[in-house]
């Protein structure tokens, strides 16, 4: 019995907040298949690399963001047959996270907001598919974990936690409520004894991350 060959790559969803926008990393082709299309940043993985290390690894090469503080977790797999015109590949694609994060040193890589990408006509691969994914992924997991806080800086107000949720979610919140419920979830946030004016008005209270994983109770976002 002969064993197929077969490519593994991973493909990078890389999401930050930017101008009160959610924004994803793209690279855009500039070679075959899918010249001048928009895709994710990646690549294959080696032969002597374990996932997370190529992850970490195209995190730096193609992404540009070598030496960046970055949540990163593997978001799905993607295997059907005709996903790559020029030879069976499945991919492992990753999703990361994180604040503020720096324009890429690459002419080819650059930070859009994600509803532009989405409704874009001309991606490559399946790429839209694991960008939904991973948009997803990230919109799920604010309800149920600490996760909204990988968008913040380590000091944050309630205020700009709050805008997190609402850019992610696309949806407005009520800021007494949001503020209750998220003083009020168990070890999700930390008051620190510093105030901050950044936010306009009244000085406004920093807090950090806790180190719940899990929110209780949950942050349901609106539904309707």
């Amino acid at each position: 019995m002969s064993v197929p060959r077969l490519a593994v790559s991973v493909d990078l969803v890389v999401l930050t907040v930017r101008a009160q926008r959610l924004c994803a990393l793209m690279w855009r082709r500039d070679r075959a298949p899918y010249d001048g299309a928009w895709s994710l940043p990646g690549g294959f993985i080696q032969l002597d690399e374990d996932l997370p290390v190529a992850a970490a690894r195209l995190m730096a090469e193609r992404a540009g963001l070598a030496d960046v503080r970055i949540h990163l977790e593997q978001l799905a797999t993607y295997g059907y047959p005709d996903r790559d015109p020029r030879q069976r590949v499945v991919s492992v694609a990753y999703l990361g996270l994180a604040p503020d994060l720096p324009a890429s040193s690459r002419a080819q890589v650059l930070w859009t907001a994600v509803d532009e990408l989405v409704h874009h006509d001309k991606a490559a691969f399946d790429h839209r598919r694991i960008l939904c994914d991973g948009m997803e992924r990230a919109r799920a997991k604010l309800e149920y974990t600490s996760l909204a806080a990988a968008f913040c800086p380590p000091e944050f107000t309630v205020a700009e936690l709050r805008r997190v949720y609402e850019i992610v979610w696309g949806t407005a919140l009520d800021p007494r409520n949001f503020h209750r419920k998220v003083t009020g979830a168990d070890r999700f946030l930390i008051p620190t004894d510093r105030t901050t004016t950044r936010d306009g008005g009244r000085p406004a209270r920093l807090y950090r991350r806790g180190d719940a994983e899990q929110l209780r109770p949950p942050m349901l976002r609106p539904r309707g």
